[in-house]
């Protein structure tokens, strides 16, 4: 019990950070320069500037329907959480609103609003919670329509940007689609972490001398893949190795050595969950 409590309260604690650095990104750069980036917060922003009601008011009640909507559909235990996150999204919101402006210069607030925007939301996300808002509408339209998670999100985020071209102008709804690209990109990041892998696919008549020196040189794992050559149609075995990007030229080093003419592939691996990377946390997987 214990346990579950300490896990709970730094869930709840990242939690909050999450929500506040959120608050004082739309106040310090988005609100003060009319970029409605996406979402229910960009919505609020176009309906603060065209009838002037409090951008936190307008984020909690274009949350209630969708709660009220999501109950039935969605995990309730997600959608708790959600409306906790979305109350208090609110609440600090209009508490952070005395804060000053860094820039008016719209490039410089896109960019550095999408990127505290981004820090905010991945902080959120890896913390299993949510502020509600395009999260939940993007479930529904997922769940009613059939879209993917992914499209509903762009189509929601699109819609609002739309609105902002129509009630701003061209060059503000322009900057608003920056920052939600800015955004995004930085979620990802704060989501997935600053160590990037790479895969390598490796096919040589050398296969075992290849995977022992890289056991013995490099320390890491290498998994033989039966495959058959198309043209051939003889029996190959595929190597693959993951390692870091700081890894790579001493693992093509170590290829060429052995077999000059070996063939090899690799590829970014945006994530690696495992021995000798990042290892996913108990309470992440019990959810």
């Amino acid at each position: 019990m214990r346990d579950y409590l300490k896990r709970n309260s730094k869930d709840f604690f990242w939690f909050l950070v999450g929500i506040i650095i959120l608050a004082v990104a739309m106040n310090i750069f988005l609100i003060p320069n009319q970029i409605a980036a996406g979402g229910v917060a960009g919505l609020a922003i176009i309906v603060f500037y065209l009838f002037e009601i409090p951008i936190g008011l307008t984020i909690f009640l274009t949350n209630i329907p969708l709660f009220f909507l999501s109950w039935r559909t969605i995990g309730q235990r997600f959608i708790l959480t959600s409306f906790i996150g979305a109350v208090l999204f609110s609440i600090l919101i209009e508490l952070t609103a005395f804060l000053r402006p860094v820039t008016f210069d719209l490039l410089l607030a896109s960019i550095y609003g999408g990127i505290l925007v981004g820090i905010g939301l991945g902080i959120i996300f890896r913390a299993q919670s949510s502020t509600g808002g395009t999260t939940l509408a993007a479930r529904l339209l997922n769940h009613y329509s059939g879209f993917t998670m992914g499209q509903s999100l762009l189509i929601i985020d699109f819609s609002v940007i739309a609105l902002a071209l129509v009630f701003f102008n061209a060059e503000i709804a322009l900057y608003a689609l920056l920052s939600l690209f800015v955004t995004s990109k930085v979620t990802d990041l704060v989501q997935e972490g600053f160590a990037f892998s790479k895969a390598a696919f490796i096919i040589s008549g050398k296969s075992d001398e290849i995977a022992t020196k890289v056991l013995s040189d490099l320390q890491r794992g290498v998994t033989h893949l039966k495959a058959t050559g198309a043209y051939t149609g003889k029996d190959k075995t595929v190597l693959l190795v993951v390692v870091n990007q700081t890894e790579v030229s001493r693992l093509k080093v170590i290829v060429h050595d052995i077999d000059s003419d070996a063939f090899v592939v690799i590829s970014s691996a945006s994530e690696v969950l495992g021995e000798g990377f990042k290892r996913r946390k108990d309470k992440e997987i019990k959810r």
